[in-house]
């Protein structure tokens, strides 16, 4: 038995009124450790239950096969489940609900009764040529049965090699429903992160791109060279004795050995290593030791101690639970910001077991100043250019900060304003003369708005907080706002106009930032369907002038207290789904 969080319970009615209200292909994003295959073990048991339907689950590669077919099992015992993969010498082809690898089946419906529902974990895996496979299945599958529909699942909404998964041409062609990252650790549903650069972080501007992602052999030359191994290693155990587990993402299997080779010698301790050429049953048992298991037991019954350190490749990125976990180290730079959130996301599982507060990533790829912050991740398509960076490192802490900063939060320090040259000045005037000021307004449709409490860097434990109120366009454009009930004059009378507009006429005007931001969630304010923003030529911040509102939201059901991922439910209710399947 499990019970769903509200955002779950969110995702999993978008998924239905997506399907009961448009043809198109939707996508659910859910971050790493947020409890996707809650969702997803969720709607194929409605799909069953509910709607007597049959459901596909498929995969990329068979070790996801494998735990998702154990996950759905384990957390829907009752659900009959199947697994059809060469891989696993498993080829059921009964069950309501199969769990599939594509390499298997695509060319292969012929094999099952029809499917209702086809659903695809770790979206993000799927190449732009290797659509093909999951194209050929799902117009073998229409052919059995015209009304099939598609659902992709992912943490992250933009491909591992570039680019975004949603397009109108793209097998999946919009997103249903998502939630960032900073909303669940806020909400204390996954772990904080903390980042630090590298004392030593190599320069990558002269790595080479191809296929969307670092040349391997450049970045191997990069990082693997001798003194930045031993720099980074020795700092990598330096800043994990009083951690629990550690988990380094090394650019090759030689690398990996290297760098295992130097922690073991700093630390004494057993350095594990995970490659794609790792037999599965070692891998399982590296992982179980992570997660601060025993190992299997030598000749004379004494099993192998909990495992501290492991190196991998390319191995341990998607589908690996280990909620001990508290330091990743980044040793090799990336060009896929999917990549990068998918690494940094081993760390975002809670572990009150262990009393893990926080996970510790330590980047020697300048990834994170390449990316942004991981909750501010912006996505470009392959040709557009990498740009500047995103994000900056504290001289004083190294601390990595998104780039319009001026004051560290960990350590207070200042950066300085850098005035503009003369020349600069003048040639900046000379060239766009007229056009400096040049005003224009746009509308914008509003796909999702997000309240949040906000905190001054470096002010006062005392001083007023505001809220941040974030309206999302789509992926790559996002407009905020800020209100101030906590201030006086002026900006606490605009405070008020605007909680006369936007909220029902019964609640009393919130005191604090934080009651706006429970009062949003308890849905007193009303859908912001439409806004209006203010451009100005060589301004830096546009202003939302405008918007349009629709209805309050359905008063929702009392929030239970989020569980750790276990059990559920007296059947979910849902409206009037009869005309969903399928």
């Amino acid at each position: 038995m499990y019970t769903l969080r509200p955002y779950q319970r969110e995702a999993v009615e978008a998924v239905y009124a997506h399907l009961r209200g448009k043809d198109t292909n939707p996508c659910v994003v859910i971050p790493t450790a947020g409890g996707k295959s809650l969702c997803i073990a969720q709607v194929a048991k409605d799909a069953v239950t509910l709607w007597g339907g049959r459901v596909m689950i498929l995969a990329h590669v068979k070790e996801l096969v494998e735990q998702n077919a154990a996950k759905l099992k384990g957390i829907c015992p009752e659900l009959p489940v199947g697994i059809y993969s060469a891989g696993l010498d498993s080829r059921d082809i009964s069950q309501p609900v199969i769990v599939a690898g594509i390499q298997s089946v695509y060319n292969r419906i012929d094999a099952f009764s029809p499917f209702d529902l086809v659903m695809i974990d770790e979206v993000h895996m799927v190449p732009p040529d290797g659509e093909g496979r999951y194209r050929t299945f799902l117009e073998a599958a229409k052919r059995v049965n015209p009304r099939v529909r598609l659902v992709g699942w992912t943490a992250t909404p933009y491909r591992t090699q570039g680019g975004l998964i949603c397009k109108p041409e793209n097998l999946l062609n919009e997103v249903c429903y998502e939630v960032g990252v900073k909303e669940l650790i806020n909400r204390g549903y996954i772990s904080k992160v903390t980042a630090r650069a590298g004392r030593n972080a190599p320069d990558t501007d002269g790595l080479h791109v191809r296929a969307g992602e670092f040349v391997a052999e450049d970045v191997e030359r990069l990082m693997g060279e001798d003194g930045l191994v031993a720099a980074a290693c020795r700092e990598i155990a330096e800043l994990t004795k009083d951690r629990k587990a550690c988990l380094v993402f090394c650019t090759s299997v030689a690398h990996c050995g290297k760098v295992a080779a130097q922690i073991v010698k700093l630390t004494g301790e057993e350095c594990a290593i995970v490659t794609g050429d790792t037999p599965a049953p070692e891998r399982e048992e590296t992982i179980r030791r992570l997660r601060g298991e025993s190992g299997a037991a030598d000749l004379f019954g004494n099993g192998k101690p909990p495992l501290k350190y492991c190196c991998n490749v390319s191995v341990l990125t998607t589908g690996t639970d280990i909620p001990r976990l508290d330091t990743i180290a980044l040793l090799r730079p990336t060009n896929s910001p999917g990549l990068l959130v998918q690494m940094v996301g081993r760390g975002f599982r809670l572990s009150p077991e262990t009393g893990k507060t926080e996970c510790l990533v330590l980047d020697y790829g300048k990834n994170i100043e390449r990316h942004g912050p991981i909750d501010m991740i912006k996505v470009k398509e392959p040709g557009q250019g990498g740009g500047g960076p995103l994000a900056k490192v504290c001289p004083q802490c190294r601390a990595i900060v998104n780039l319009p900063v001026m004051l560290c939060p960990d350590c207070g320090y200042q950066w300085p304003r850098k005035e503009p040259e003369r020349k600069q000045l003048e040639a900046t005037a000379a060239r766009t003369g007229i056009l400096s000021g040049e005003v224009s307004v746009e509308k914008f449709r509003v796909a999702r708005t997000n309240y949040q409490v906000w905190e001054k860097y470096g002010a006062p434990p005392d001083a007023p907080r505001t809220v941040r109120v974030t309206y999302e366009i789509d992926y790559l454009r996002r407009y905020s706002e800020w209100l101030c009930p906590e201030h006086t004059g002026y900006a606490r009378r605009k405070f008020e106009k605007w909680w006369r507009e936007h909220a029902r006429p019964e609640c009393p005007t919130p005191a604090t930032a934080r009651e706006v931001c429970e009062d949003e969630s308890a849905g007193m304010l009303r859908e912001v369907k439409e806004i209006t923003v203010r451009f100005v030529a060589g301004e830096k911040y546009p202003e939302i002038t405008g918007c349009e509102l629709g209805d309050f939201p359905a008063a929702p059901a009392e929030e239970e207290a989020a569980p750790a991922e276990g059990a559920q439910d007296e059947e979910v209710a849902y409206e009037d789904w009869d005309d969903i399947p399928f």
